[in-house]
């Protein structure tokens, strides 16, 4: 009976067993952006090797100033999505949707520069058949800024509801989720940086 007892006790403290954080589909919608973004930088790695000195030319163009605070920007929206997730398992709603818009902040902050970046290049004529390095310029940095803003909105939706007190530490598997989704736009980012505004 004590050992009964004994065992009744130990099941009642024993740590919850390790849980997939955020939704399964989405894991897969990443895991296939994840491949996805990974042929694109493998197929310009491979065309950089055929023509350095070119894609060295013209990376040279690029505003590394630029590139450095959207990285800064992309990495403290990160932390601020955490804190987020953070404030809201511990019934802090308020608080928790204060760092969802610090995020987005940092969201649209990345969009503009990014934006103002398209924008200089196509007013210097440059565009996707100028080179085979703004080929591959326009074609990663462009579908990784449509990931943002699709990380954006799924922020902007996850703020409404936390607001609404959706949210709480009964459930914060949707706001993992959108965690999950904005830390992936988030590494390819810091992948796609030096890739192609660094790398010589």
């Amino acid at each position: 009976m004590k050992d009964a007892n004994l065992g009744s006790q130990a099941a009642a403290t024993a740590p919850d067993p390790p849980r997939l954080v955020g939704d399964l589909a989405v894991w897969l919608i990443i895991l296939a952006e994840l491949l996805t973004f990974g042929i694109f930088f493998l197929s310009y790695a491979f065309a950089r090797a055929l023509n350095v000195a070119l894609f060295n030319a013209s990376q040279s163009t690029l505003d590394l100033n630029s590139g450095t605070v959207n990285t800064v920007l992309l990495i403290t929206g990160s932390w601020c999505v955490v804190r987020a997730v953070q404030a809201v398992k511990r019934d802090a709603s308020v608080v928790g949707a204060r760092w969802l818009m610090a995020a987005l902040a940092c969201g649209s902050g990345f969009a503009v520069i990014k934006l103002m970046e398209f924008s200089t290049k196509t007013a210097a004529g440059i565009d996707l058949s100028t080179t085979t390095f703004y080929m591959f310029y326009f074609l990663l940095t462009a579908f990784h800024f449509f990931h943002v803003l699709a990380a954006m909105v799924f922020l902007t939706i996850l703020l409404i509801k936390t607001l609404a007190g959706r949210y709480g530490s009964h459930d914060v598997h949707a706001l993992e989720t959108g965690a999950a989704f904005w830390h992936m736009v988030d590494l390819l980012w810091i992948v796609l940086f030096p890739l192609i505004y660094v790398m010589r």
